[in-house]
């Protein structure tokens, strides 16, 4: 069952700032390259994207329970080393 993805206003905000479409956000945490543990329970769903021909790595917080996942932020960034685990 698909869960209902729901971004909160700030992060739609910031998203648009940031360049970070909402398409990319849901395919980020309905299908992430990797999903890692971030602060206060809450998970970071990594996608490893090209953009411009440059690869980039998007960042998605987000909570989870049973029904839904709520999106707190979402970031692209360069440095994917800083943030990649190969430990899992």
């Amino acid at each position: 069952m698909i869960k209902e993805i729901e971004i909160i206003p700030l992060a739609k905000k910031k998203m648009f700032r940031r360049g970070v479409k909402e398409i990319w956000v849901k395919e980020a945490v309905l299908n992430a390259d990797q999903v890692v543990e971030g602060y206060g329970g809450r998970l970071v769903s990594h996608k490893l994207l090209i953009i411009e021909g440059k690869q980039k790595l998007l960042r998605v917080v987000y909570e989870q329970n049973p029904l839904s996942l709520r999106v707190i932020t979402a970031y692209l960034t360069s440095q994917i080393k800083r943030y990649w685990r190969d430990d899992l």
